[in-house]
């Protein structure tokens, strides 16, 4: 049976999907698929989009240094992140109610992770509730958003670690909304029947985000949980030295996609001075403009020991769902193993900073 999208196109079969070669294709695919306030929404970004456009353009300053005559013949993408065993360093990020993009949302997106040997980051806004998600997702974060009612804050976090969540990630970047002038244009519009399912419905007057939260707000977190936390929108060197003593396991140097700060410095821009700070004292991810396999590699080299992708996932569930995410985490290993490979590097752990130089002007 053909699944129809809400366009009333079908959604990519595989053989569909076996004909796409670059990242960049999904979000047209998928841009002729959803509903064009899904698009606006996904696609948003604060102010006028400038820090969002300068994740990208990061990127573009460093180029590759390639090495020949060796021997390239097998290449390991496997790592290890938080303890576990990975067969790539593409890690999906938390990203609200997949279901906008594809009828499984983040079932499908959990079974995906699941057949790519890869962490899954569910998000506090998911629109499917986390218990559904365990069974599914071998390797799976709750990103919890802090709330001004404590009690609902606990219950997310008691809900993760009784269905065998690995870690919360904490984002830290949100103390105020960011001022994204498409969300405000598309006012209360109608989701249909997605919601934010971990939150009652309907969700409380006066429950919001916490904005009083401080460093010492995380003595209360490790009281109530065992799981391990990690501080997703680091993007200071003197966060990251307070993470340190804080004994944080792990950071994720991110700019929220360019959602929250306008004109916010580029987290590839931010990683190399973070990693010279903490000297490997913890683990170090990096979100925010990731697009291709290259990308993957640039960060890799800057010193992060993982790249998280958050956006090419609604796009690859909205071309295709389950298959359009697998298919698209094929094309950025498939170019992430070229470019090692052109590079010298065989494993994740051959990857450093001799593999890149910054682009001559």
């Amino acid at each position: 049976m053909i699944t129809l999208s809400p366009s009333g196109l079908p959604y990519l079969s595989r053989d569909e999907l076996e004909a796409i070669y670059s990242p960049e294709e999904f979000e047209w695919l998928a841009k002729a698929r959803i509903r064009p306030e899904t698009y606006q929404y996904i696609s948003g970004f604060a102010g006028t989009g400038e820090g969002h456009r300068m994740n990208r353009d990061a990127f573009g300053r460093w180029v590759f240094c390639s090495r020949i005559l060796r021997d390239v013949s097998s290449i390991d993408l496997s790592t290890v992140v938080m303890g576990r065993q990975l067969r790539t360093p593409i890690l999906l990020g938390a990203s609200a109610m997949h279901r906008l993009s594809h009828p499984s949302g983040e079932l499908a997106t959990a079974r995906a992770a699941t057949k790519a040997g890869t962490v899954m980051m569910l998000s506090t806004s998911s629109s499917v509730r986390l218990e559904e998600l365990s069974p599914l997702a071998e390797n799976c974060w709750l990103q919890l958003y802090w709330m001004n009612d404590r009690a609902f804050t606990l219950d997310l976090v008691q809900r993760a670690e009784a269905h065998n969540y690995q870690a919360i990630a904490l984002t830290v970047d949100y103390s105020a909304l960011g001022w994204r002038e498409a969300e405000k244009r598309l006012g209360d519009w109608d989701t249909g029947d997605v919601v934010q399912a971990n939150f009652p419905t309907p969700v409380p007057d006066g429950l919001a985000l916490d904005s009083t939260i401080t460093w010492r707000s995380l003595d209360w977190l490790r009281s109530v949980t065992s799981m391990p936390i990690i501080l997703k929108g680091i993007l200071s060197v003197a966060d990251a030295k307070i993470a340190v003593e804080e004994e944080i396991p792990a950071i994720i140097v991110s700019t929220h996609g360019g959602r929250q700060l306008d004109y916010l410095m580029a987290s590839l821009d931010a990683l190399p001075p973070i990693v010279d700070a903490v000297a490997g004292r913890m683990e170090i991810y990096l979100d925010s403009g990731v697009r291709r396999g290259t990308d993957v590699l640039k960060a890799l080299a800057l010193g992060a020991n993982a790249a998280i992708i958050g956006r090419p996932v609604h796009w690859a569930l909205g071309a295709g769902g389950e298959a359009g995410l697998l298919r698209l985490l094929a094309i950025m290993n498939g170019e992430l193993m070229s470019a090692m490979a052109l590079c010298g590097a065989t494993s994740i752990s051959a990857v450093n900073r001799s593999i890149v130089a910054p682009r001559p002007r």
